[in-house]
């Protein structure tokens, strides 16, 4: 199977070229990395929560995540400033290859009633987020060995100017979006 950074060399970067008229290699958008984050308002009670966020994290990229703080205090919340708050990592070069291919191609087609991703998660200068519900697509984790089902956010981080340059992009790497 052809990994997906060659793909992009080969087959993404020339019918980008050619769709929009550049006139240098160095104008073709890039995927600059993916940023994974997951948030859990358990950790208030139990601090025991961020180790299970970062290895189910771990497994899944195989990279080591760390720990997020929260920046303001919220009464409502019972959250104070510098509260551990969740997880983040970001992926760049070979590992981002990897996780956006499994994710396009094994992961969210494992989704129940998958019809596509939205299209409307893009932000206005070429970057896309969107959320998955639990962390059970993946392969990698075993359903019997997580202690709670999570989500996370994932966003594509890419060097497109706008949102249409950008999801050719994502389309032409795999991404399945909903029509």
């Amino acid at each position: 199977m052809p990994r997906l950074k060659d793909t992009y060399k080969n087959d993404v970067a020339p019918a980008l070229m050619s769709k929009f008229g550049y006139k240098s290699v160095m104008q073709i958008p890039k995927l600059e990395k993916v940023v994974i984050n997951v948030g859990s308002s358990d950790m208030k009670e139990n601090p025991k929560v961020l180790d299970s966020i970062v290895a189910d994290l771990g497994k899944i990229t195989g990279q080591r995540a760390v720990p997020t703080k929260a920046r303001k205090s919220v009464a409502n919340f019972k959250l104070r400033e510098g509260m551990v708050i969740g997880a983040k990592l970001t992926l760049r070069a070979d590992r981002m290859y990897e996780f956006v291919d499994r994710l396009f191609s094994i992961a969210l087609p494992r989704v129940r009633d998958f019809h596509g991703i939205n299209p409307n998660g893009f932000d206005g200068r070429g970057n896309y987020n969107m959320g998955v519900r639990e962390q059970l697509i993946f392969p990698e984790i075993e359903y019997d060995k997580i202690d709670k089902v999570r989500g996370m956010d994932i966003t594509f981080v890419t060097t497109a100017k706008t949102d249409e340059e950008a999801k050719e992009l994502l389309t032409l790497l795999g991404a399945p979006f909903a029509k």
